[in-house]
C-alpha cells in the first residue's frame, strides 16, 4: 500500500513536469506568478522559473518525505504512522501540482478567477488534511508542532482532535464559500481562527495540565 502513494506522488509529478514542457513554447516571456486577493496580478517571474520552479519543489518534497522516517529522533519515529504521513504527502503534492496548473492556465490567457480558484483549492487541502490530522502520532514533520504538543502526548492528541474537527470544517465551509459566494476574506478570516485555535488550545491545556502536577 505504501507504494502505492509514492507511485501517486511520482505521477503527480511526471504530470506536472510533462505540461510544463508541453506548454512551454507556448509561454510568454513573463508569467504572472502571484496573484492579489482580488484577483489582479501582483507578481511575474521568467516562464522558466515558472514553468520549472513548481515541479521541481514537489520532486524535493518526494525526497524528504522518503527520508523523514530516517531523520526522525528516537521516541518520534515516524515510521508508525507512514500511510497516514504519506497520504498528507500526496494531498500537498496535488496542491502543488493543481497551483502549476493554474499558473500555466493564466500564462496561456485563459479566461478563469484566479484568486478565487486558488483559495478554494487551499480549502479543499485543508479540509483533506483534517480528514487524518487526528491520526497522526507525535513527530517533528506533520501536524500541530508547538512546544507544548511537542512536550506531551496528551496534549498532542487533544490538540490534534481539536485541529482535525476544525480543518474538516471550515475547510468544508470555505470551499463552498469562496466557489459559491466569493467570499474570500470572511474564508480566510475562518481559516485563520481555526489555525490559531489548535494553537491556543494546546497551551492552555499544557498549563492545566501543569498546575496538576501531571507534567
Amino acid at each position: 500500500m505504501k507504494r502505492y502513494y509514492f507511485l501517486a506522488g511520482i505521477l503527480l509529478t511526471v504530470a506536472a513536469l510533462a505540461a510544463s514542457v508541453v506548454l512551454y513554447p507556448h509561454l510568454p516571456s513573463q508569467v504572472a506568478i502571484h496573484w492579489n486577493i482580488h484577483g489582479n496580478v501582483d507578481g511575474y517571474g521568467d516562464k522558466s522559473y515558472a514553468a520549472f520552479l513548481v515541479p521541481g519543489l514537489m520532486a524535493i518534497l518526494l525526497i524528504l518525505f522518503r527520508l523523514l522516517p530516517w531523520l526522525s529522533p528516537r521516541h518520534f519515529e515516524i515510521e508508525t504512522t507512514r500511510p497516514t504521513y504519506l497520504y498528507v504527502m500526496v494531498v500537498l503534492l496535488a496542491l502543488f501540482a493543481y497551483l502549476h496548473a493554474l499558473i500555466l492556465l493564466a500564462s496561456l490567457a485563459r479566461p478563469m478567477d484566479v484568486s478565487r480558484s486558488l483559495v478554494g483549492g487551499f480549502f479543499l487541502f485543508f479540509a483533506l488534511v483534517g480528514n487524518v490530522l487526528g491520526k497522526i502520532p507525535r513527530n517533528f514533520y506533520v501536524g500541530v508542532r508547538t512546544p507544548w504538543t511537542i512536550a506531551d502526548a496528551r496534549v498532542w492528541h487533544a490538540t490534534h482532535r481539536l485541529a482535525a474537527k476544525l480543518f474538516v470544517a471550515v475547510g468544508a465551509l470555505g470551499f463552498l464559500a469562496v466557489l459559491v459566494t466569493g467570499w474570500i476574506t470572511t474564508a480566510f478570516v475562518l481559516l485563520m481562527a481555526a489555525i490559531l485555535a489548535p494553537v491556543v488550545y494546546s497551551l492552555f491545556y499544557y498549563k492545566r495540565l501543569q498546575v496538576r502536577g501531571e507534567v
